[in-house]
């Protein structure tokens, strides 16, 4: 049972959220959201299939989760979810893999990335503040994410 909705994965699901440092065009989203979902069609760890699911918010996160109650994803599947996801970044000419990145609302509602070296840069032009929302990549199970994935920075 590999692919599912991702609505319908459980609370328990194992996340990964991958911010993109710019916003993604159609094209580039379609593109995306195509090899991720080839790769995802064939996901196995050792040997198991997957039961997984997978979406794209605001052109900016790929959000993939594994139920993990059919089967866990491995250490090497999981790095094979990264290398398709490198792979993919330069045709897209945008980066997905990779920390360190603060992802937030601006005043209009669009995402923005920027370094989290940024923040008190951010804080002291105004352009954000404890009120602002941001958002959460380091969360690791779809409950949480469901819950929490965006929120004032001040939380």
């Amino acid at each position: 049972m590999p692919v599912v909705s991702f609505d319908s994965l459980p609370d328990s699901a194992r996340v990964w959220i991958f911010g993109s440092d710019k916003r993604l065009s159609e094209d580039a989203a379609t593109s995306l959201m195509r090899d991720v979902g080839d790769h995802l069609a064939n996901w196995k760890a050792h040997g198991e299939p997957l039961t997984v699911g997978s979406q794209l918010l605001d052109d900016r996160f790929l959000v993939v989760a594994v139920d993990q109650s059919t089967a866990g994803a491995s250490g090497c599947s999981i790095d094979g979810l990264f290398r398709v996801l490198q792979a993919v970044q330069s045709k897209l000419g945008a980066n997905l893999v990779g920390g360190g990145r603060l992802f937030y609302r601006d005043r209009n509602g669009d995402v923005q990335c920027a370094p989290r070296a940024d923040l008190d840069d951010l804080r002291a032009s105004g352009a954000i503040s404890k009120d602002t929302v941001v958002f959460d990549t380091t969360i690791t199970d779809l409950g949480t994410f469901r819950r929490r994935f965006e929120g004032t920075l001040a939380e």
